[in-house]
């Protein structure tokens, strides 16, 4: 497997978690969750530290970094998604709350690098987690696992909507929030566990993203553009489409760059940062609704009806 296509994997994974986090919690509570940029970061940290304290693969710590994202999840709902939504506060203030919540975050993974530099005597500000990986059928073991561990959670997730009683109660608020509270579902429930779930995706998101690129206390703020990108081009009326969205901004931007270098020249890496941008603007130009809104079922049977007419 050629090492782009093994990054790109990656951090595809990587954004198809943190893209589906926020789109999770769009549909719920109608927030765009800006905090998801130093969630991410936290995640990242969380499995730094276990590495470099108690030794062992990055990934043994990724049920650690879910918890870890699940509390910060749930205290930015308890503390100010909440009280904002008892008072009937418009989406932007709900935006912008969680921008607040996104500086407090990062002003403590300043403060926290500041105790691994100078208490631990560690390098924490530019962390390469790669090289605490395996290899695995000749590439990096991150390439193979990361891209599983990714679809067995979405996979989880799904059946979780679809099996559970309190999965159906969560697509029911989802879908309907008025109709859902006087059929006798608690939303606040419903409301909370989308947080503690999201914010969970976004740490082990940002835990799997340092595996394809360096960790810096920054990360997050630097892909946060690429994980709305995600949720913006999947759809954000879809948790599905919001996870397939941020796979395709994942691997069109590694693509993308290896291609146009290839063909350019290396120059070319100082635009990387338009590629996703430039996909999601074409895409959204055809389809308003993103990936989720295209008529799949229709485009397949037109597809299979040309391939009859061919075959005739």
């Amino acid at each position: 497997m050629p090492a782009w296509m093994g990054s790109g994997l990656i951090y595809a994974s990587a954004l198809a978690l943190t893209a589906g986090g926020i789109t999770l919690l769009y549909i719920t509570t109608r927030t765009f969750n800006f905090a998801h940029a130093s969630m991410a970061t936290w995640g990242f940290y969380v499995a730094y530290t276990g590495v470099v304290m108690y030794g062992g693969s990055p990934y043994r710590y990724f049920p650690v970094v879910f918890l870890f994202g699940a509390l910060l999840g749930a205290i930015c709902y308890i503390g100010l998604n909440r009280p904002l939504l008892r008072r009937q506060a418009a989406e932007i203030t709900l935006m912008m709350s969680t921008l607040g919540y996104d500086l407090i975050l990062l002003s403590g993974i300043q403060m926290y690098c500041d105790y691994l530099t100078y208490g631990m005597k560690l390098f924490p500000r530019r962390v390469t987690m790669g090289i605490y990986d395996f290899q695995l059928l000749g590439t990096s073991g991150a390439s193979i696992v990361l891209p599983l561990l990714a679809v067995a959670f979405l996979t989880g997730l799904h059946l979780f909507l679809v099996k559970t009683k309190f999965g159906v109660a969560m697509r029911a608020t989802i879908e309907n929030p008025l109709l859902a509270s006087a059929s006798g579902i608690n939303s606040d429930r419903v409301y909370l566990a989308a947080w503690i779930i999201g914010g969970g995706m976004a740490t082990l998101g940002g835990a799997c993203m340092a595996m394809a690129m360096t960790g810096t206390p920054v990360m997050g703020m630097t892909s946060i553009p690429f994980m709305f990108a995600g949720a913006i081009l999947g759809g954000l009326h879809s948790l599905y489409g919001g996870i397939l969205g941020g796979f395709v901004v994942g691997m069109t931007e590694y693509a993308g760059v290896y291609y146009l270098a290839q063909r350019i020249g290396p120059w070319v890496l100082g635009y990387r940062m338009a590629i996703p941008l430039l996909l999601m603007a074409i895409t959204l130009l055809v389809f308003p609704r993103g990936l989720a809104g295209i008529p799949w079922s229709s485009l397949g049977g037109r597809v299979v009806a040309k391939i009859r007419g061919v075959r005739a």
